[in-house]
Formats: structure tokens, C-alpha cells, sequence
């Protein structure tokens, strides 16, 4: 059964490449929405020209939808609430030495 936290799981994979954390960490992703086998991810990006953002969006979606009981995946982009270093988790502001 597919699951909010093994979705968030499935995503730690995705790594922000600028800054060298996983982008559940980062605070990026903002909601996890299941129905039966539909997965709807809300998330942010660091800003709205960050250059990874494609590469970012594009991995979520990816290794959401190789998980058992995943059919289909809606990642959803959006600029509010607006990102910032708060939203971090605390292991992530420790290794980048934000306190």
C-alpha cells in the first residue's frame, strides 16, 4: 500500500544538485495527496529560475511513479508559501551550517 511516508521516502532519493541534500530535507515538497492509485505531490522550488528545477520536478515524478501501487503521478509546482532556509529540516540546516 502506497503510503504518504514511503512516498517521502521514495523521494529522499532526489538530491538538490546545487546544494547536496535530498529535497524532502530541503522542505521542497509541501504535500502528499493519495487516492487509491493517484499520487498528487506539491512542492516548491529554492526560487522560481532555479536551473535544476526541470531535473528536480522531472525525478520526482520518475521515482513516485516506479513505486508498487503507483499509477499515476501530478507533481504540482507552486511559488506560495514562498521557500525558505526555515523549512529545512534540522539534519539538513546542520549540514549546511544554517542555525
Amino acid at each position: 500500500m502506497v503510503t504518504e511516508e514511503s512516498v517521502l521516502e521514495s523521494i529522499k532519493q532526489i538530491i538538490d544538485p546545487e546544494i547536496g541534500i535530498n529535497i524532502v530535507d530541503m522542505g521542497l515538497i509541501y504535500e502528499v495527496d493519495i487516492e487509491e492509485t493517484t499520487v498528487d505531490i506539491t512542492m516548491t522550488l529554492t526560487s522560481p529560475g532555479c536551473p535544476a528545477g526541470g531535473q528536480i520536478v522531472n525525478g520526482t515524478q520518475q521515482v513516485t511513479q516506479q513505486m508498487d501501487g503507483v499509477e499515476e503521478v501530478n507533481v504540482n509546482v507552486v511559488w506560495t508559501p514562498r521557500w525558505t532556509p526555515e523549512l529545512m529540516s534540522e539534519e539538513a540546516r546542520d549540514e549546511l551550517g544554517i542555525f
